[in-house]
C-alpha cells in the first residue's frame, strides 16, 4: 500500500528525468537536463506532499514551476513561452525551448498526465487559483468557441510577421510575451470576478486547451471512482473547478478532458471512493 501511494510522484519524476536525459544527449545541451529535472522534481515533491495531506502542496508546485517559466525562462532568458512563441519557433524550423515545452507539456504529455499542466504548472492559473472563487458559482456556460478565435488570432499574428517579412521578429516576440501575459492576467482576473469562478478564463478563453484536450482523452493518470463505495452525494462535482462529471469512469463523461488533476474531488469524497 505504501509503495502504491508513492507511485504517482515517482513515475512523474522518472518520466521527466527520461525526457531530461534524452534531450540533453540528443541536443548536446545540459540546459535541458537541468530544466526538466527541476520541473519533474518540483512536481514529484508536490505530489508527495499531497500524499502527506499538505493542504497547499499543489499551490507550491504552481509557484515553483510557474515562476521558473515566467520569470527565468520568460523575462530573464527572453523566451516567449506563450503560444505565439511556439508558432514562432515552429516557423523558424528550430527545436528550441518553446517548441520543446509545447511538445512535452501540451501536445504529447497529456497522454500521460492529461491537463496536469493546467493544475500544476500554468503561470496564469498560478495567480487565478489564489482568487477567492474556488468553486464555480453557476453552471458552465457554452462559450468555449472564444478559445478557438484566440488560437486562430495567435497563429495569424505570427504568420503575418513571416509573410510580410517584418524585421526584428525576435523583439516583436519579446514584446508579445510581455503584452500577452498582461492581457491574460487582466482578462483572467476580470472574468473570475465577473463569473465568480477562478477558472473562467481557462474554460472560455485559453487557447492552449486546444492542444491539451485531444490527448487528454487518452490520459493514463485520471481520477477513477469505485462505484461500490460511491453514494452519489454530489460533493465531488460541486467542488470541481472545471465542472467535470466526476463520479463516472467513462472517458466520454461530461467535460472529461477538462480535469486538471487538482484532487479536490478526492479530498471532498466522504467515502474515499475516488482515487488517481
Amino acid at each position: 500500500m505504501r509503495i502504491k501511494k508513492h507511485l504517482p510522484p515517482f513515475v512523474m519524476w522518472l518520466t521527466f528525468e527520461a525526457i531530461a536525459v534524452t534531450l540533453w544527449l540528443t541536443l548536446d545541451n545540459i540546459f535541458y537536463l537541468l530544466n526538466f529535472s527541476y520541473i519533474g522534481t518540483a512536481i514529484a515533491v508536490g505530489l508527495f506532499l499531497y500524499g502527506q495531506k499538505k493542504k497547499y502542496a499543489r499551490n507550491l508546485v504552481q509557484l515553483a514551476v510557474g515562476l521558473y517559466m515566467l520569470v527565468y525562462l520568460g523575462f530573464l532568458c527572453r523566451e516567449n513561452m506563450q503560444i505565439e512563441g511556439f508558432w514562432y519557433y515552429l516557423f523558424l524550423g528550430t527545436f528550441e525551448a518553446a517548441t520543446i515545452h509545447y511538445v512535452v507539456a501540451k501536445i504529447l504529455g497529456p497522454l500521460l498526465f492529461g491537463r496536469g499542466w493546467c493544475g500544476y504548472a500554468c503561470w496564469t492559473a498560478m495567480i487565478l487559483d489564489l482568487l477567492p472563487f474556488k468553486e464555480p458559482a453557476a453552471p458552465r456556460r457554452h462559450r468555449e468557441i472564444v478559445r478557438y478565435f484566440v488560437f486562430a488570432a495567435s497563429l495569424v499574428f505570427v504568420s503575418l510577421i513571416f509573410i510580410l517579412q517584418v524585421p526584428n521578429k525576435g523583439e516583436i516576440m519579446w514584446w508579445s510575451f510581455i503584452i500577452g501575459n498582461i492581457l491574460y492576467y487582466v482578462v483572467g482576473i476580470a472574468m473570475a470576478y465577473r463569473y465568480k469562478d477562478n477558472r473562467a478564463f481557462c474554460k472560455y478563453i485559453c487557447p492552449i486547451t486546444i492542444f491539451l484536450k485531444p490527448m487528454s482523452y487518452f490520459s493514463l493518470f485520471r481520477i477513477k471512482v469505485d462505484e461500490k463505495k460511491c453514494i452519489s452525494c454530489g460533493k465531488c462535482e460541486r467542488v470541481c473547478p472545471m465542472d467535470v462529471e466526476v463520479p463516472v469512469n467513462s472517458r466520454k463523461k461530461k467535460n472529461a478532458t477538462e480535469c486538471i488533476l487538482c484532487m479536490k474531488c478526492v479530498d471532498e469524497c466522504p467515502k474515499n471512493a475516488l482515487k488517481l
